[in-house]
């Protein structure tokens, strides 16, 4: 899928009418028509934030999705600026598995596909649970240590370690 250019997250509402672009929404976005509710997706949390929904192909009983609700480009576009950002949608994720009666974190993985294993250039977190009963083909997807899926814990200190931006 060709990459599409990140835009840091813009001040402001954005538009739920979805025909007029507006600063932090990139029309051609699935992701971005996900969460200004073009799509039909049922949304467990849309704020200005960050929003919450299922995967359409889960990899484990419980897969959501936690996006910035404006457009962020994926892991690679990201500074250490976008760290509070990466905690506070590893933080939803819990939150959205506790509402669903997930209350074993230890057998939960956070994580990001990094580019261009990125089917969708829209910031997204898996979060999966439980991995212990996840098949074989999504342990190999979400797999640790791979060159395509990092943790999200992974991902904060990779953006840590980066100089401040501007």
């Amino acid at each position: 899928m060709a990459a599409v250019e990140a835009t840091l997250p813009a001040q402001g509402d954005i538009s739920k009418t979805s025909s007029v672009a507006t600063e932090g929404y990139d029309k051609k976005c699935i992701f971005c028509k996900v969460v200004n509710k073009e799509m039909g997706t049922e949304l467990l949390q849309n704020d200005e934030e960050i929003s919450c929904f299922r995967d359409i192909k889960p990899g484990a009983p419980h897969h959501y999705l936690v996006v910035p609700t404006k457009h962020v480009g994926n892991c690679k576009s990201l500074s250490k600026e976008h760290v509070p950002l990466v905690k506070l949608m590893v933080e939803t994720g819990k939150e959205i598995l506790q509402k669903n009666n997930v209350t074993d974190l230890s057998d939960v993985r956070f994580g990001f596909h990094w580019p261009p294993f990125c089917s969708v250039s829209h910031l997204h977190l898996h979060v999966l649970a439980p991995v212990s009963e996840m098949g074989f083909m999504s342990r190999l997807f979400y797999r640790l240590n791979s060159y395509w899926f990092i943790t999200a814990d992974q991902l904060i200190e990779l953006l840590n370690s980066k100089g401040e931006t501007n």
